[in-house]
């Protein structure tokens, strides 16, 4: 299967990233995806969306107040915007030489680096290794809806990793954010919240 490009690195740091992508390839990536940034030298980054930004610009701001718009106005507009649409990853983790680390990747990806779509194959490797480390990478960061969030994620994964023989993941990553969260009572709850419409 070939692999999938959503879009280049605008900006990034230690913890985070923000891709821009066209709308056509918009459809690709869901809240809660888990991607990668490969970077050369048997070394790539793991990350989370965890928001999706659809900019204005000049032309949707005229259009909008239109009677009436054209349908072919609205795909040309969608498929030749000069405006990206704008993905924000979360690091979770890294991989070089052959290893998974859920630690922050020890350097950024730069501006311009390509970020694909993780496979069910990928998801499931990346998310199996070691005690869900990757979790507290989500659990500290700021202006993220951490419950919907890993609710989303869980979700996605847990079909990955069902067909690669691991049906208890999902009930594992459960327990896991329960001892995490147990001196957090209000956060607990939040997370707890969201996962229940998913279990």
């Amino acid at each position: 299967m070939p692999e999938i490009e959503i879009g280049r690195l605008l900006r990034s740091n230690t913890s985070a990233c923000v891709v821009g992508c066209r709308v056509a390839q918009a459809g690709l990536p869901a809240f809660g995806s888990l991607v990668r940034i490969p970077l050369g030298n048997n070394y790539q980054i793991f990350g989370l969306i965890y928001d999706i930004h659809i900019e204005d610009d000049g032309l949707v701001r005229q259009l909008v107040t239109s009677e009436r718009v054209d349908e072919e106005v609205l795909a040309d507009n969608r498929m030749n915007r000069n405006v990206p649409v704008e993905f924000s990853v979360l690091h979770a983790g890294y991989e070089q030489d052959g290893r998974i680390w859920h630690l922050l990747p020890p350097r950024p990806p730069l501006s311009l680096d390509a970020i694909y779509a993780c496979e069910p194959g990928e998801v499931a490797r990346f998310t199996g290794e070691g005690r869900f480390g990757y979790f507290r990478h989500v659990l500290r960061a700021a202006d993220v809806p951490v419950g919907e969030l890993l609710a989303a994620h869980i979700r996605q994964t847990q079909a990955a990793q069902a067909t690669h023989g691991r049906e208890d993941w999902g009930q594992a990553a459960v327990q896991e954010l329960i001892t995490l969260l147990r001196d957090d009572y209000p956060q607990l709850m939040s997370v707890l919240g969201a996962l229940a419409d998913i279990v």
